[in-house]
């Protein structure tokens, strides 16, 4: 293991086993990912999907971003689960349940048409699986707009938390309530585009869209 994606702080809540990365990744939906631009540090949140071991990202060949990445520029990229707010009995002692993955590297492009056509179905499968059989993919003009790299997770570490609040031992006896306030991951009512075409009908991509529950 690299040193430089060694959790230090709360090094009992580290996890390395790809199991739990790959979970944690496959539950995200938004990576906020980390680079620098002419010594100006920028973190920006983007659609991502995972690919095996490694992640794919992309954006328009004109981001800064993305041409950034592009160049081979290191990167730093986050993605957060929050499970639950662990409400304590002292202000100190509250904190979060959450599952984070953290993934430092370079990306490589992803050029040639096989493969982005198939990087293109894995990102839209990310956000809704079964999702890109009921669409229309890119066509070539936005095709040649796009920008996609492959990120491996080579340097990965997950983070996570869970259970109640600790608190101080003389806490315990106090008169403050504490617990957690979880939170859940499930979608809303369907709310159908005013301009839909009548009789067009809700496709199962969204009648079966959920997102991992933690612990799973």
């Amino acid at each position: 293991m690299s040193e430089s994606h060694r959790v230090r702080r709360g090094a009992a809540r580290a996890r390395y086993d790809e199991a739990t990365l790959h979970a944690i990744l496959d539950a995200g939906l938004v990576a906020h990912v980390g680079i620098e631009v002419d010594g100006q540090p920028f973190v920006l949140p983007m659609a991502y999907a995972r690919d095996g071991d490694t992640l794919l990202l992309h954006g328009s060949r004109a981001s800064r971003t993305m041409k950034a990445l592009m160049a081979g520029a290191p990167a730093c990229i986050t993605v957060t689960l929050l499970d639950g707010l662990v409400l304590a009995r002292s202000a100190f002692h509250h904190s979060m349940n959450y599952r984070s993955v953290v993934v430092l590297g370079a990306g490589t492009p992803v050029e040639e048409p096989p493969e982005r056509e198939a990087a293109f179905e894995r990102l839209v499968e990310h956000v809704a699986p079964g999702r890109a059989a009921e669409v229309r993919m890119p066509n070539e003009r936005e095709d040649r707009q796009t920008a996609i790299v492959r990120i491996p997770l080579t340097q990965a570490s997950a983070k996570v938390r869970t259970g109640p609040p600790v608190d101080d031992e003389a806490d315990y006896a106090g008169p403050w309530w504490a617990g957690v306030l979880p939170f859940s991951h499930d979608a809303g009512p369907v709310e159908p585009d005013p301009k839909l075409t009548e009789g067009i009908e809700v496709p199962p991509s969204v009648h079966a869209w959920k997102r991992a529950a933690p612990g799973r």
